[in-house]
């Protein structure tokens, strides 16, 4: 539980509030005490003057302090707070509490002289003398107001800590709607993976919205689709591949069985027959075993830059024996000034006699056949074009595939073992290059690669692992 998505979303929202109510109570706090502290001591500014003006007008009218004690007492209970006046003598003449009369004041007091009124007559000279002196809660009035001010901020603590803890059981309650919105797709992806790693393919997941979890959703459906295919790939991987170790193995088989009985001789004849399907045999166990390293990433290329154009041309004398056998047409085309090629010669030929291979076993006698070569940018095309039966374009996405073949009757006679075009794509991607083909059912099919100029390859001229 404690470790669930769930929980730890919900702790996040409580924790993420609980420092925001501290952070903001603490600030609030100190700016709302000072803030109240300056009120208060305006506060205090004003009536203390307010009432000095008072006490200052009633001297005035009287010329004494007699009768102020009422008025006084009536002024204490209006402010809520002590009133002392001492007059000019320093004798205690009203005191709102009346516990200081007819008493000289404290010395530790601090009071306020209370101006000396205006002569009654303007321009008259002198007035009515010096009034006294005023004392606003004389004793422990910084006391007073410190506890006034903790009070109220003790006050807006508690309204803090109430929202706060209101705004946390609302965050649990929206944190718990939130959290299974967000597990749930979490688990189903949980859940998927799970089977998916037990070997069921088939898993998939809905996928709504457009956040990221929904963009790993649509990662592990395309993911699963990837390993449904590998899976599929690999099931007829092994089927293919003992289907055609099966063929040339039941030959050899047979052979030898009739040599054994008596049926045959083992004449020259015969061991030609037998050492023609060993050949086969070897061919493909070959090829597979160049699938594999280059699936490893295992596969050396020594890169150099080498002259295209005379690589085709030796590829191209290579088929001319299968070009006049069959009955076609061959024509080389290319560009004039073509660039250096930062390519393995070797590898680059024997993309090209696969390319050429499939094209004279797929040319009906009569056909043409053609070889084109153009720099492209920091790139050559090169194409090989034939005129043959073409391939239908539900095929087109499988045909670099290994084993994979459009005549689905696997008769010798229209192809090798379904490996070469395989082969050549894995060879061009170690070069860093693309290959594709297009094709039109009845009119021919045209496979292209590209390569890379030598003065745009890498400087390591050496060996290189791909």
């Amino acid at each position: 539980m404690t470790h669930s998505f769930r929980f730890r979303l919900l702790l996040a929202f409580a924790l993420v509030i609980a420092v925001v109510i501290g952070t903001v109570s603490l600030f609030v706090a100190r700016s709302a005490a000072g803030r109240i502290h300056e009120y208060q001591l305006q506060s205090n500014e004003t009536r203390s003057a307010r009432m000095q003006s008072v006490l200052s007008g009633y001297y005035a009218g009287r010329g004494e302090w007699t009768g102020i004690q009422p008025f006084v007492e009536q002024m204490g209970t209006l402010y809520g707070q002590r009133i002392i006046v001492v007059d000019s003598n320093g004798v205690v003449v009203a005191d709102s509490h009346e516990g200081f009369l007819g008493r000289p004041p404290d010395p530790r007091w601090s009071g306020r002289a209370l101006p000396t009124p205006p002569p009654p007559v303007p321009g008259a000279p002198g007035g009515a003398g010096q009034p006294g002196t005023l004392y606003i809660n004389p004793e422990a009035a910084s006391e007073a107001d410190s506890i006034s001010v903790q009070s109220l901020a003790s006050s807006i603590d508690r309204f803090l800590l109430w929202g706060g803890l209101l705004a946390v059981g609302l965050a649990m309650v929206f944190t718990t709607f939130l959290s299974r919105r967000i597990s749930a797709p979490v688990r189903a992806l949980t859940s998927a993976a799970r089977r998916v790693g037990q070997g069921d393919f088939s898993q998939r997941v809905d996928i709504r919205g457009k956040d990221e979890v929904a963009e790993l959703a649509r990662t592990f459906n395309s993911m699963a689709n990837d390993l449904t295919r590998a899976e599929e790939l690999r099931r007829n991987l092994v089927a293919d591949a003992a289907h055609e170790l099966r063929t040339p193995l039941s030959n050899i088989r047979g052979y030898l069985e009739a040599v054994r009985d008596g049926l045959m001789q083992p004449d020259a004849s015969t061991l030609d027959s037998v050492y023609e399907e060993v050949l086969l045999l070897s061919k493909l166990v070959e090829e597979l075993q160049e699938l594999s390293l280059a699936d490893a990433g295992e596969l050396k290329l020594v890169r150099q830059p080498e002259d295209l154009s005379e690589l085709i041309q030796k590829a191209a004398g290579a088929v001319q024996a299968a070009i006049k056998a069959k009955g076609l047409s061959l024509t080389v085309d290319l560009a004039d000034g073509l660039p250096l090629c930062h390519i393995d010669s070797h590898r680059i030929g024997q993309v090209l006699r696969n390319l050429l291979d499939n094209a004279v076993a797929h040319t009906p006698a009569g056909g043409a056949i053609a070889i084109t070569a153009v720099e492209q940018g920091n790139w050559v095309e090169v194409a090989v074009a034939d005129t043959g039966e073409g391939i239908p374009a539900e095929d087109l996405p499988n045909v670099f595939e290994r084993f994979y073949r459009v005549d689905k009757s696997r008769a010798r006679a229209t192809g090798g073992s379904g490996l070469g075009l395989t082969i050549a794509k894995r060879l061009v991607e170690a070069h860093g290059g693309k290959i594709g083909v297009q094709s039109e059912p009845g009119k021919g099919s045209r496979f292209a690669f590209t390569v890379s100029r030598a003065e745009q390859a890498s400087s390591d001229l050496g060996d290189m692992e791909v």
